[in-house]
């Protein structure tokens, strides 16, 4: 039996992809029976960020951050939740690389491998001291994430930045994937009402064995959104998720 969950409203949204960046096109993808796999190269411009802080971002941190931009607008005080399942992975390599060959570590690199980088680095950009949480919690980061964010809502802020990213790992921990993972993002502006649409998330314990032929969990949500979809189930951390339209 499933918990009686959260549920929030979405005041603003975006997301980005190599080859999907308007809404339009998201909607395509997501309709299709089989969406098609997403290409690995490709990043977006995130213009609205200095430079001179752009270009500390890699793939993962530019999508990261072009979303929350442009989810956020010209909204400051709004705290935000950044996830990722597997972060900056290929700096941590090549940072251990470096390490093995005796090279001297870089600072900025070593900065910029952290889980919370990206959301430091936002906003420092922005200069909004709101708070800032990054998280990882395995297949179920997303829904954990989204956990964290409706706390924040309960306690009285009137809205909420989620932030959701991953890129596919790097080839060294490619025998331990359990999915093919593929370069997204997207973020949600949330708050307790309002808005115009409104989700539900439910949970249980289980002991199914996850899907790893299907898609990464924060695109299989973001398809579910993206799609319009009234409910999406899925099993990822011992606990079978519901997703669904409306309280």
């Amino acid at each position: 039996m499933y918990r009686a969950g959260v549920s929030f409203s979405i005041l603003g949204h975006a997301a980005w992809a190599p080859g999907l960046a308007a809404a339009e096109e998201w909607v395509a993808w997501a309709a299709a029976p089989a969406p098609a796999p997403i290409a690995h190269a490709g990043e977006p411009g995130v213009r609205a960020m200095p430079p001179m802080l752009r270009r500390r971002l890699g793939q993962l941190g530019k999508m990261a951050l072009d979303v929350a931009y442009t989810a956020l607008g010209e909204r400051t005080g709004v705290p935000t939740v950044f996830c990722s399942r597997h972060g900056e992975t290929a700096r941590a390599i090549a940072l251990l690389d470096d390490l093995a060959r005796g090279v001297p570590l870089s600072p900025t690199a070593f900065g910029m491998s952290v889980h919370n980088a990206n959301a430091g680095l936002f906003s420092i950009a922005r200069s909004d001291q709101a708070n800032h949480i990054a998280l990882a919690a395995g297949s179920g980061t997303l829904e954990h994430a989204v956990i964290e964010a409706c706390g924040l809502l309960a306690d009285g802020e009137p809205a909420v930045l989620l932030v959701a990213a991953d890129c596919p790992l790097p080839e060294a921990f490619a025998p331990f994937a359990d999915r093919a993972e593929q370069p997204h993002a997207f973020a949600w502006l949330m708050a307790a009402d309002g808005g115009t649409e409104r989700l539900s998330l439910q949970w249980a314990a289980s002991d199914a064995a996850e899907d790893h032929g299907g898609l990464p969990g924060t695109l299989d949500v973001l398809r579910f959104y993206a799609a319009g979809a009234p409910q999406l189930e899925r099993v990822a951390g011992r606990r079978r998720w519901r997703w669904s339209r409306g309280d």
